[in-house]
């Protein structure tokens, strides 16, 4: 009797330790949103200046300035026309302000990670699209966290679908999104609902699910397929590319390239802007 009381007691006090933890998690996660729902941005000033930036404004410029390249992901990309004023005959136009993008963590899909907001979830990369369209298009500025702090112009995409989902989050909510599958997502407190067909069908077409059974199925879907696996390796595993795989790149010429969401790839001249940090005095 005494063995039984003493796992039934040590049963609660585990119990009672994940509650906690998963208590905490909500509360940390309704810390870090604010009342429309967006989420604090690392080196926030650093961001909205790169993204008013003259730099960024002509990239975008020189990625309307052409037409989209026809066909799928094998279609030869277009080279951007080296012009002196790369807006000349374009409406002007302004960039917004970024919102954040967040993705499910490789220790989430690993199975490694708890199933609560704060190890689910985790920054990916900042979206801005613009205040008007342009001929009938508009653009999303795309920004990348840049090592030892501050952004970098990532790339230039086709619509704004990405800028739409990220901000749909609201009071008390995280909006996130599975890359592989395109699909959005808003996770509210422990509960995952989705924002677009893609996400449905990545729930089972159910309306939600609890985030421990949405890690079953990320996990069953990507564990196998995370960075280091032979599927990564391989080249198999898709996404998108960054600053640092351009800075590989020998060729300092844009390019749009094809795709289901075309993208100006500032190859080997990514803008950078860092902010200043104060050093420590005393």
């Amino acid at each position: 009797m005494q063995d039984q009381g003493t796992s039934t007691t040590r049963e609660r006090n585990r119990f009672s330790r994940l509650s906690t933890v998963v208590a905490l998690s909500a509360s940390a996660l309704l810390t870090a949103i604010g009342p429309a729902g967006a989420v604090d941005i690392p080196d926030q000033q650093a961001a909205l200046d790169l993204v008013k930036s003259a730099g960024v404004h002509d990239a975008v410029c020189r990625f309307l300035g052409v037409p989209l390249p026809e066909g799928g992901p094998g279609a030869a990309p277009v080279t951007i026309p080296d012009k002196a004023d790369p807006c000349e005959g374009l409406p002007a136009f302004t960039v917004k302000d970024p919102l954040v993008v967040n993705q499910i963590t490789p220790g989430f899909v690993a199975g490694t990670a708890l199933p609560i907001a704060t190890q689910a979830i985790a920054l990916s990369h900042l979206v801005s699209s613009l205040d008007v369209t342009v001929n009938g298009r508009n653009a999303t500025v795309m920004l990348a966290p840049t090592q030892g702090g501050g952004w970098h112009l990532a790339a230039v995409r086709d619509g704004d679908s990405d800028t739409t989902y990220a901000g749909k989050a609201g009071v008390g909510a995280l909006v996130f999104t599975e890359p592989q599958l395109h699909a959005w997502y808003q996770l509210k407190a422990t509960t995952v609902e989705p924002l677009n067909d893609q996400a449905k069908q990545g729930l089972g077409g159910q309306s939600a699910l609890s985030l421990g059974d949405y890690q079953k199925l990320v996990k069953a879907r990507y564990a196998d397929k995370l960075p280091g696996s032979d599927y990564d390796t391989n080249g198999v595993s898709s996404g998108y590319a960054t600053a640092d795989t351009a800075d590989d790149s020998s060729s300092a010429t844009p390019l749009i390239v094809g795709g289901s969401s075309a993208a100006l790839v500032l190859v080997g001249g990514a803008v950078v802007l860092r902010r200043r940090r104060r050093e420590n005095t005393g």
